[in-house]
């Protein structure tokens, strides 16, 4: 600066030619008028070498934070109900073991219990509701403080909700119930899948953790292509990075390699569980099977299927990537575009919705298909496809009411921790607010649930395509004897007694529990 202006900004006792190289130049010279800084390795970038500086941006933030006050009562309440928190955190883990216990050894009657436990607890938890908002309303002090008018006003949000609620599952209750009976055979059988592979409970948390893994090593990948290029001055006189050639489009790939890739590793969940579940299905003595099925599971889809699941989780990125860049175009849009156009994006949206949720559900079949055949993608999707046209009412009777079934059972545990977190968090209503609080217990208690039952439904899934299977090339002659439980066998026939009795009373339930039969007897 000083040689290209002329201006020496220094003591006259230094010479320009020593600003850098003479050890008083930190005495007799000013300080930089921005902080030191150096560079952090390979990311081009520097920063602040007193920690000082972060303290700053910290103290700014406290203060925003202390400034608004809506901000500052959540924070605090989640602050004040942190112990609360936790421990319902645990209590619906804990839930979660407990209901997958419940499921191995009483699946004969788990059906039962969950309708009338959601049936107790939905009641329950909007019974406890009312009273909790009536009880506060007619209270002489309910409205004396802010925090207390922003409990009362949650309470009634939520005893609404949960009243809509309550009555929407009761209507689905009454709908399905009729056929609640035909999951019970398969329950069962999914009870002793789990007890003779009790390993596929922890499949939820491997794929967690490899999916972590994954996004990290995604996000550092990021912020290495943030820092790509070539350094250019800009016209502020500042240096930047720009991209050229083809680092330009590393971007897009980066985003389809995530898509991709997450959707590869659920894919491998998804061939590991069906291995290990057609390894116990056709094995006619259980006693033996393999040491480690899930291992044997594993090893056969390093050795043989990766191409297989590659292809099905690319087939799912191909359909979520253009839906994901509608949904961009309608963010980017809303507001500006005419109702025609809103309607017409909205429709391609919701239309690549379901055509991805029936593919990930004949993807899920083809691995099954392939985990019985070991045939290639193409082969396994066509044949567990023909399968699922073939038993089309009775996938409707009896997967859906499976999934539905499991589905009460991530109620049972939300709205009994819910419930529990009511009645504790409502001893600090006078001073917490716990909205937040609820909400995150909530949060936490449907994702432990969904990851422990989500292995569950897959298994009954499975269960099912292979039981399709056995029926249609298997009737239980010599030479062709069933793969399948004996429950299943007794579910089988109970079906055929249910359809000849409901035939001759010419009832519409019996075209509703068609059983499944052999091809030959079809």
């Amino acid at each position: 600066f000083s040689f290209s202006t002329g201006s020496t900004l220094c003591s006259y006792e230094l010479q320009p030619s020593e600003y850098t190289t003479d050890p008083r130049a930190a005495k007799l010279c000013p300080k930089y008028p921005v902080p030191e800084s150096a560079p952090i390795p390979f990311f081009h970038r520097c920063a602040p070498v007193n920690i000082s500086c972060y303290a700053k941006f910290a103290e700014a933030l406290i203060t925003f934070v202390s400034d608004s006050s809506v901000l500052h009562r959540l924070i605090s309440g989640v602050m004040t109900s942190k112990e609360i928190i936790m421990g319902l955190c645990l209590l619906s883990l804990v839930l979660s073991m407990i209901l997958m216990v419940i499921i191995r050894y009483i699946s004969r009657v788990l059906v039962w219990i969950l309708t009338i436990l959601v049936i107790l607890g939905s009641l329950g938890g909007t019974g406890v509701l009312w009273w909790l908002y009536a009880k506060q309303r007619l209270s002489a002090s309910a409205l004396d403080t802010q925090i207390a008018k922003d409990n009362l006003q949650a309470l009634l949000i939520y005893a609404i909700a949960a009243t809509i609620f309550t009555v929407i599952l009761f209507l689905i209750m009454l709908i399905m119930r009729k056929r609640v009976a035909l999951t019970i055979a398969l329950f069962h059988v999914a009870g002793k899948v789990f007890i003779h592979l009790p390993l596929l409970v922890f499949q939820p948390f491997w794929t967690f953790f490899v999916l972590i893994l994954f996004w990290t090593y995604w996000i550092i990948v990021l912020l290495f292509l943030g820092t790509t290029g070539s350094p250019v001055p800009n016209e502020e006189g500042f240096v930047e990075f720009r991209m050229a050639g083809p680092l330009k489009y590393m971007w897009w790939y980066h985003i389809v390699g995530l898509i991709w890739i997450s959707e590869f590793i659920l894919a491998c969940q998804q061939m590991t569980v069906a291995g290990a579940v057609v390894t116990y299905y056709f094995t006619r003595e259980k006693r033996n099977l393999p040491y480690t099925p899930i291992l044997a599971s594993v090893n056969r889809l390093v050795c043989y299927h990766l191409g297989t699941v590659a292809k099905g989780s690319f087939i799912i990125t191909l359909v979520k990537i253009p839906r994901m860049i509608l949904m961009y175009i309608h963010t980017q849009l809303k507001g500006k575009e005419n109702a025609c156009a809103r309607c017409m994006l909205k429709a391609c949206i919701c239309c690549l919705w379901c055509l991805e949720k029936c593919l990930t559900y004949l993807n899920q079949n083809a691995y099954t298909a392939t985990a019985i055949n070991s045939t290639n993608f193409c082969t396994s999707a066509k044949d567990a496809f023909v399968i699922l046209v073939e038993n089309a009412l009775r996938v409707a009777a009896i997967n859906t009411v499976g999934d539905f079934m499991l589905f009460l059972g991530k109620v049972l545990i939300v709205c009994s921790t819910g419930l529990a977190g009511i009645m504790l968090l409502n001893y600090q209503r006078d001073y917490t607010i716990w909205v937040l609080p609820l909400i995150i217990v909530c949060l936490f208690a449907f994702l432990v649930a969904h990851c422990f039952l989500s292995i569950y439904e897959m298994v009954v899934d499975v269960l099912f395509l292979c039981f399709a299977i056995d029926t249609k090339y298997n009737d239980g002659s010599p030479g062709r004897e069933f793969y399948m439980d004996k429950v299943l066998m007794e579910f089988v026939e109970n079906s055929r007694k249910s359809v000849k009795e409901a035939g001759r009373g010419g009832g519409a339930e019996g075209r509703e529990l068609k059983p499944m039969v052999g091809a030959d007897e079809e």
